[in-house]
């Protein structure tokens, strides 16, 4: 019977080995990038079409390839990172296994342009499908190029289940940030269909966040700097108070390769449970340093999983660094980290010996002894007088024996009645009680020293009055149930109140007489107070005033982020913006909402995009949310210092909203100046 079994043509086997290394053309951008970073380039310039399928283009300034080098790269299995099976153990690079030129030739028409320095030309190499289709000598820069076009042309049935061009873009961008935030000393550079995306110049670790992710992130970047002898982890966290609900801020990387890790992620999560909703997730960029002997990067296809010989180690190591920054930066209340005379926690080794502390004792404890009685408390061995509660106008108390007043002693040590109870007080009936010497009408009949006369109903000014028959079921207080909606409360003043007398105090406040009232005013409140007012009526209307840019401001979204936009594009031109959508991600806004500052168009368009993605009920909700947002970021820029005539026209425009104790965030915008007020400060 003839054999079955045969060898594979190479060509056959680098097709099969590309749909696990390379299966969309963000992974030709991953392997591409990192080759460039590993020949020790300084800048590189990523650029692709139609999302990837038609072109790729890499240009790096790296150290080249000779003649025979550029043949051999697009060998399988060819590589100048390892030499032996130990040295993946010891990896300094980020390619090690020469798969990833060989199976993205065999799958789409490349041609390399590449000199090193010192070669007065350089050489251009042909690959089509697989197959070596010529080299020539050719003039070009030091470094490489790499052209990648009609990727999958040759395996139709993987070109025709890519994904659509607007979403290989959003993948492309994914893997552009992440090789660029392992590396903030290369400036990089990225292209939609020759427009510019990206232009990223080297510089330290938080600009090139800043840069990457956008300004918004800025303020929001907590530092992480922990060394220890199995890891040293570096990078930033993201505040509390900044944590969404889909958060594509998250990442992870060892000795400068991006990795995912559930567990690892696990100890973040850990670190700010309880300070962040369960829905939530927060933003970080942790960096971790790890001998390469203790890590395994071989272990997936695109190297994306990562094992670890401390596993359980470095999860406490994560833990309690994003911990001690939480703390330190004021985010995790009234915790210590004073490092004078802390105790050294050794990480747990296997096979190390511990000494376990001697248990004590003092056999000489007795919590009988005199020494250890309360010298103020009563004492036992006395009966009770009764509490000294005034009452009535004579100011008598409940322990005065004598006429006027009445002292409730106990019932004795022996058996009680049946609507006895203790201290002297018995059951009246219908869940009420009554003291001692009371009728069942609830009255007080208390004997003075030489008669029988009767009390009427016990009255006193600053008393209290028990009825017959209520005891604790009823009340003076309104019941509030749980289930009631909180309700904010307002300055006591007529329908329609108005400022007068308006004085600018500089600060950005504003003092006034309201209703008779001395009160002060914040400017900035006030406004965000009168711009939400205003927006909620433009998105009623549907409605609003633009203003046009002179240069209009170009922004790149996420995928996500941009489909978004496109869907409520209605709502956003009717709060003013003018944008123009030019596909793969990139809006340009060519005008805004009147009085809104430019500089803070991006920051804006973020916030509202956070509001439209948070699904709500009810239309009427989401229109306050975005006029909320919308007033905030009107109102950062409000002027500090104010005229007469600029102050008395606010504060018009704020008692016209009808509602000038509070702005749509919760915060107070009037306050009140008392008397008592004054004469506690002037003593």
């Amino acid at each position: 019977m003839a054999d079955k079994i045969r060898l594979l043509p190479d060509l056959v086997a680098n097709q099969i080995a590309a749909g696990e290394v390379v299966n969309r053309p963000a992974s030709v951008v991953k392997e591409m990038m990192e080759n460039a970073i590993d020949a020790g380039a300084h800048t590189v310039k990523v650029n692709y079409r139609d999302g990837g399928k038609d072109l790729i283009q890499i240009v790096d300034d790296g150290c080249g390839m000779s003649p025979i080098d550029a043949r051999m790269a697009f060998d399988r299995h060819a590589t100048s990172k390892i030499t032996s099976v130990d040295d993946i153990y010891s990896l300094n690079t980020f390619g090690f296994r020469g798969e990833a030129l060989a199976s993205i030739a065999a799958v789409a028409q490349v041609e390399l342009w590449t000199r090193q320095e010192g070669d007065e030309v350089g050489t251009c190499t042909e690959i089509n499908g697989g197959q070596f289709a010529g080299q020539s000598p050719v003039m070009c820069p030091v470094g490489s190029q790499f052209f990648v076009r009609n990727l999958f042309y040759n395996v139709p049935a993987r070109r025709r289940f890519l994904d659509k061009s607007t979403t290989s873009a959003a993948q492309i961008k994914s893997e552009f940030q992440r090789v660029a935030l392992c590396n903030p000393q290369v400036a990089f550079e990225l292209y939609a269909n020759d427009a510019p995306v990206y232009a990223l110049a080297a510089a330290s670790l938080a600009g090139r966040i800043v840069d990457v992710v956008g300004r918004h992130i800025k303020q929001n970047l907590l530092e992480v700097d922990a060394d220890t002898s199995i890891a040293r982890i570096g990078g930033y966290i993201g505040r509390p108070a900044a944590a969404k609900r889909r958060n594509g801020e998250q990442y992870l990387f060892v000795n400068g390769r991006y990795f995912k890790s559930s567990y690892l992620t696990s100890a973040i999560l850990k670190a700010y449970e309880k300070l962040i909703p369960e829905s939530s997730s927060p933003s970080y960029f942790l960096y971790l340093t790890i001998d390469p002997s203790r890590i395994d990067v071989n272990v997936h296809p695109q190297k994306t999983e990562v094992k670890f010989a401390d596993e359980e180690a470095v999860w406490q190591i994560i833990n309690a660094a994003v911990r001690e920054t939480l703390a330190k930066t004021g985010a995790v209340p009234l915790m210590d980290f004073d490092r004078e005379g802390a105790v050294e926690i050794p990480v747990l080794t296997k096979g190390a010996v511990y000494g376990e502390p001697r248990a004590m004792s003092n056999s000489d404890y007795n919590p009988f002894r005199e020494e250890y009685i309360d010298p103020t408390a009563p004492d036992p061995n006395v009966d009770f007088a009764g509490f000294d509660v005034p009452f009535g106008d004579g100011g008598q108390t409940l322990s005065d024996s004598a006429g006027a007043g009445f002292a409730p002693r106990s019932a004795g040590r022996g058996s009680r009645a049946a609507g006895d109870l203790p201290g002297g007080l018995h059951s009246a009936g219908s869940g009420g009680f009554a003291l001692p010497g009371s009728d069942a009408a609830g009255e007080f009949a208390v004997p003075p020293a030489g008669g029988d006369a009767v009390f009427e109903d016990f009255v006193s000014g600053g008393g209290f009055e028990v009825e017959s028959g209520a005891g604790f079921s009823a009340s003076e207080l309104d019941f509030i149930p749980s289930g009631a909606v909180a309700e904010q409360q307002r300055l006591a003043v007529g329908e329609r109140a108005e400022f007068t007398d308006a004085l600018p105090l500089g600060g950005g406040y504003v003092a006034a007489l309201l209703g008779g009232r001395f009160v002060v005013v914040d400017v900035r409140r006030a406004r965000e107070r009168i711009f939400y007012e205003d927006y909620l009526k433009m998105l009623g209307c549907g409605s609003s005033v633009s203003q046009q840019l002179l240069f209009p401001e170009r922004l790149v979204l996420s995928g996500d982020e941009y489909a978004l936009l496109e869907e409520n594009a209605v709502e956003f031109a009717s709060l003013g913006f003018d944008l123009a959508f030019e596909g793969e991600g990139v809006v340009e806004v060519k005008g805004t909402p009147a009085d809104m500052p430019a500089d803070s168009v991006d920051q804006l368009l973020y916030e509202l995009l956070q509001a439209f993605s948070t699904p709500v009920s009810l239309a009427d909700v989401r229109r306050e949310k975005i006029a909320a947002v919308m007033a905030r970021g009107n109102a950062k820029n409000s002027p500090r210092n104010l005229s007469r005539e600029e102050a008395a026209a606010l504060l018009a425009q704020l008692a016209a909203t009808g509602n000038f104790s509070f702005s749509p965030s919760g915060k107070a915008i009037t306050a009140e100046i008392t008397a008592e007020d004054i004469r506690a400060k002037l003593g």
